[in-house]
């Protein structure tokens, strides 16, 4: 799973929680390695691993504008309000602002 726009808050574990358009089949239980880039990589250019595996603890369906205060603190944006996560959500995902997403909640497996 990609995290280029939150690899340092991947890196310090202060991110618990990510918003996603798909990844419907993930499964509570799940192992996933976060990686700095997944797509679009060069010829040559070697996927950037990000600490250890993430496991997955709890996954809901929700509309982005459905983010709240405590969510934005575990997405790693403590300082950001909702309306300010949504846009930059939106332009990197190129989505609307009612855009139904994945809510997926996690824990590191290898606590720093």
């Amino acid at each position: 799973m990609s995290f280029a726009l939150t690899k340092e808050q991947v890196l310090n574990q202060t991110k618990t929680v990510t918003r996603r358009n798909g990844w419907n089949n993930l499964k509570v239980g799940d192992l996933i390695q976060p990686v700095e880039k997944c797509m679009g990589l060069k010829k040559g250019e070697k996927q950037v691993k990000l600490g250890c595996p993430i496991r997955i603890t709890s996954i809901s369906v929700q509309r982005l504008y459905q983010i709240t205060p405590s969510d934005l603190k575990k997405e790693g944006f403590p300082k950001m309000d909702g309306h300010e996560f949504i846009d930059m959500y939106c332009a990197a995902n190129k989505c609307q602002r009612d855009q139904r997403v994945n809510r997926i909640e996690y824990e590191y497996t290898h606590p720093i």
